[in-house]
């Protein structure tokens, strides 16, 4: 199975390594507007399968991403000093004008999935420009939010993160929600459960949740300038997804033709994703609060696309 990356910055190139290290496809091709670029990291993460499975990797130009099933989308400009958001949004609209058709010539049964932020919108900006089903473009979406939100209910409640449903939906970013309400693991509320555990989630302990949550890409871009293994795990995790049929419920970001009453708006919602990617949105049960609070993301991100010259 063979799985494409356009675009080599420190997100494509983590989640290409992370890819050949769990072994999540056969094939590996990397594309970049620096082809030099590419051809390193395809030449250092190959040194490093030895160590792990026999993944082949390669670079090349777009036509190279012929047969793969799966293309990851990590393209896009940096924000440049001063740049406001819309001004960002529409540079990188642009490269996905230039970059999204050449994907689709190349690659037309492939999902993709996009990483560039703010990967809402870009997600939104990838269904239209390419004409491809809904479900086959997603985004990363929430992926990194809700694993975010799931290890720090484990730290609290002392219990692995992988054991705990709980979930982020809306936009990745400023606006996005924390469902509290169906948090559980082992079929008992956390909020139960903290307290059975002597650990209570009260209103402090929530809040502190919630920040680190919100704010983790904040403290970490302030230390290290950027995020990209976190995300590398979650497009891995969707990789999989897809490649091995497996219809996983995760958080990603997909174009809901109405959402609302808003019209159409990509954000994030627990979804079924399959070998065709998106198979079906599952509508949670929010509390009255959590709804309201994603009505309003949803508007954001409304909001922010429509701004958009495409």
């Amino acid at each position: 199975m063979q799985v494409g990356i356009v675009g080599t910055g420190m997100v494509g190139s983590t989640a290409a390594f992370a890819i050949a290290m769990q072994g999540a496809a056969n094939t590996i091709v990397l594309v970049d507007a620096n082809p030099k670029r590419a051809a390193a990291e395809a030449e250092d993460i190959r040194h490093a399968t030895p160590f792990a499975h026999g993944t082949r990797i390669r670079s090349g130009g777009y036509e190279e991403l012929a047969g793969c099933r799966v293309v990851i989308v990590a393209a896009g400009v940096p924000q440049k000093p001063g740049e406001n958001r819309l001004g960002l949004l529409e540079r990188n609209a642009g490269v996905f004008a230039e970059s999204i058709p050449r994907i689709v010539a190349a690659a037309p049964d492939a999902v993709l999935v996009i990483a560039t932020n703010p990967v809402d919108i870009m997600t939104h900006v990838a269904a239209r420009i390419s004409g491809l089903p809904s479900g086959r473009v997603l985004g990363s979406g929430t992926i990194l939010d809700t694993a975010r939100f799931r290890t720090l209910l484990g730290l609290h409640l002392g219990i692995s993160p992988k054991s705990i449903h709980a979930y982020v939906v809306g936009e990745h970013g400023d606006s996005e929600v924390l469902c509290w309400s169906s948090a559980e693991a082992g079929g008992i509320g956390v909020a139960a459960l903290a307290q059975q555990e002597g650990r209570p989630l009260d209103a402090a302990a929530r809040q502190s949740i919630d920040d680190a949550v919100r704010r983790a890409a904040y403290r970490i871009i302030e230390g290290k300038g950027a995020t990209w293994f976190g995300v590398g795990g979650g497009l891995v995790r969707i990789v999989q997804s897809v490649v091995g049929n497996f219809r996983s419920v995760l958080t990603v970001s997909a174009l809901e033709d109405d959402f609302a009453g808003l019209g159409p708006v990509a954000l994030s919602l627990p979804r079924v994703v399959g070998e065709q990617g998106v198979e079906r949105t599952l509508h949670q049960e929010l509390a009255e609060d959590e709804r309201a609070a994603l009505q309003h993301s949803a508007e954001v991100l409304a909001k922010a696309f429509a701004a958009l010259s495409l």
